[in-house]
């Protein structure tokens, strides 16, 4: 994919935009849909469900406007090919309910649940292709454990399978006491810079942490929940690979601590489809939403979702 892409603005009548409202017991989860009429019309390619990390809500991560510095949403760039897209805010992030649960991994689990439903009766369709990255690939995982029939196709970016000798995780173990301290932590530009140049420097614009600062005070943000980082520290393996059939693409950035090479390796040895991709992608740290490379990001996602199907029966 052209690197002009990157800079493509949206017109105002490209797309249709609709909020959803999903509800898990006394919780009331937003979502947000996104699709180009005149894409779905050329050539329909399913629906995609992006599944956010931990420190933003869901079209922060997915949806960023970021002015005059070019396209940063996936929800337009997927749904100018074709594809029906869609997030949610998890409990406790954005517009959904702010309640004093922790919101752990497992606990987006059931908000991907309640989800779906919702996802099913706008469009027809009972299974979803679903992309993670961070907390955000383990809820995803999580979820096609939990509920394999509703997973088309997985794609996971940045994903900690058991932690083990991850740089930013031994880090974030230090600060164990406190995230458990407290269900939520404040989050502002200087949070958002540590998060951006934590792996290295110069792969995301100077200007990203105000972005993505503003644009999550606008979402609703301010205070995330800490319960992913506290899993994160002591509470994984999460997501048993043995049991996921469906194919899989696994993205691993060249400068990502939150992982190791080979907890990526071991992990993607144990998936139990034959259907499956290991892209190590240079010139990307652990934000690759956000990146200056996000469009290798995009082109490598959109490969995997197209990736042709079997035509043969045998096993």
């Amino acid at each position: 994919m052209a690197a002009s892409t990157a800079t493509a603005k949206a017109r105002a009548d490209e797309f249709v935009a609709e909020e959803h409202w999903a509800r898990k017991g006394e919780v009331d989860l937003y979502m947000y849909r996104k699709y180009a009429p005149a894409a779905i019309k050329a050539g329909p390619r399913g629906v995609l469900f992006l599944v956010h990390g931990s420190s933003v809500s869901a079209r922060t991560a997915y949806d960023l406007d970021a002015g005059e510095h070019g396209e940063y949403s996936a929800m337009n760039v997927f749904a100018r090919w074709g594809w029906d897209v869609w997030t949610l805010d998890h409990e406790g992030y954005g517009r959904s309910s702010r309640t004093e649960g922790f919101s752990y991994i497992l606990d987006g689990v059931e908000d991907l649940k309640a989800a779906m439903p919702v996802v099913e009766r706008a469009t027809g369709r009972s299974r979803v292709a679903m992309f993670g990255t961070s907390s955000g690939a383990l809820r995803a995982g999580a979820f096609c454990n939990a509920c394999p029939e509703r997973v088309e196709r997985l794609g996971l970016s940045a994903f900690p399978w058991t932690g083990k000798d991850a740089p930013s995780l031994i880090k974030r173990r230090e600060r164990l006491a406190e995230w458990q301290s407290t269900n939520t932590r404040r989050v502002d530009a200087s949070f958002y810079h540590g998060m951006l140049t934590r792996d290295i420097v110069g792969l995301t614009i100077p200007e990203m942490a105000e972005i993505v600062a503003s644009a999550e005070m606008a979402n609703g943000g301010g205070n995330v929940p800490n319960g992913t980082y506290v899993d994160m520290c002591i509470n994984l393996p999460l997501v048993e690979p043995t049991e996921i059939t469906c194919p899989v693409l696994m993205i691993r950035a060249d400068h990502d601590g939150i992982t190791t090479n080979k907890d990526t390796l071991t992990f993607y040895d144990a998936l139990a489809t034959k259907d499956k991709l290991l892209l190590m992608m240079s010139g990307q740290a652990h934000n690759i939403t956000s990146g200056i490379n996000r469009h290798r990001f995009w082109h490598a996602l959109r490969s995997f979702l197209e990736f042709p199907g079997r035509v043969d029966n045998i096993g």
